[in-house]
């Protein structure tokens, strides 16, 4: 009896090939941070997902005193973007992901640069230093910003790219992905724009961020800012609804 069931497990094991690696003990290699194939390279930006899961709290808060202490993990990231840089043959939503992803992730090393601060603003030009290379190109936050994310025509950006400061639209803690980036795009505006503490919104009275003012050309391509608004806003607002912007508060995000 006992020789029967040996022989009928081995049998089962053969049969199915795959229950050796289901019945392996060994680790599997971590395969999420970026895949290959013949044609181009797709980053997952599962390490970046990991680290906002960690060190950023679901209403955006920043903890860059944790950051600082797993400052390894944020240059292999950083890595991983550099040694795999867009080209023509990613789609529209592989470069905003990677593009936004980007300057979040370079944002916080720039904190964590000169942590600790008060304010972004106490770095001597924060969005004008060229610190990192991505690819054969060093870049600041500036171009990443104007002369690459404005330039998709994408105007939610303004609320998933953030300057470390508390008037900013929330960090979110988790990363952007080619797959999920319309969804998470949507989530963000609307999240920016139902924060009283950003927007304060009525019917025929608004109150709102100067992201809407600084970037105005970016919300007004399609029609006017109303326009924009009513697509996102919980409440709807009239045309002519008197309009004022909010003082922007520059502190650090944490």
């Amino acid at each position: 009896m006992k020789s029967l069931f040996i022989i009928s497990i081995v049998s089962f094991l053969c049969f199915f090939p795959y229950s050796k690696t289901v019945l392996s003990s060994t680790p599997q290699k971590e395969t999420l941070v970026y895949k290959k194939d013949t044609e181009k390279t797709f980053i997952t930006h599962q390490l970046w997902h990991e680290l906002l899961q960690k060190y950023v709290s679901k209403n955006g808060n920043v903890n860059y005193k944790g950051f600082n202490a797993n400052k390894q993990k944020l240059q292999e990231y950083i890595t991983i973007l550099a040694q795999n840089t867009p080209n023509a043959s990613w789609s529209k939503e592989e470069k905003l992901a990677y593009w936004i992803n980007a300057y979040n992730a370079l944002t916080i090393d720039l904190i964590t640069r000169n942590y600790p601060v008060k304010s972004i603003k106490d770095i001597k030009k924060p969005w004008g230093q060229r610190l990192w290379k991505l690819g054969d190109k060093m870049y600041n936050l500036d171009e990443i910003e104007h002369q690459i994310l404005r330039k998709m025509n994408e105007p939610r950006i303004h609320f998933a790219i953030v300057c470390a400061s508390y008037s900013c639209p929330k960090l979110q803690n988790t990363a952007f992905t080619a797959q999920n980036i319309e969804t998470q795009l949507t989530i963000a505006t609307k999240e920016f724009l139902t924060d009283i503490n950003r927007n304060e919104i009525s019917k025929n009275s608004i109150k709102i961020s100067k992201i809407f003012d600084w970037f105005s050309k970016d919300f007004t391509k399609k029609g006017t800012l109303i326009d924009f608004l009513n697509q996102y806003s919980e409440i709807k607002i009239a045309p002519n609804a008197k309009k004022q912007y909010k003082d922007y508060n520059w502190a650090l995000n944490e």
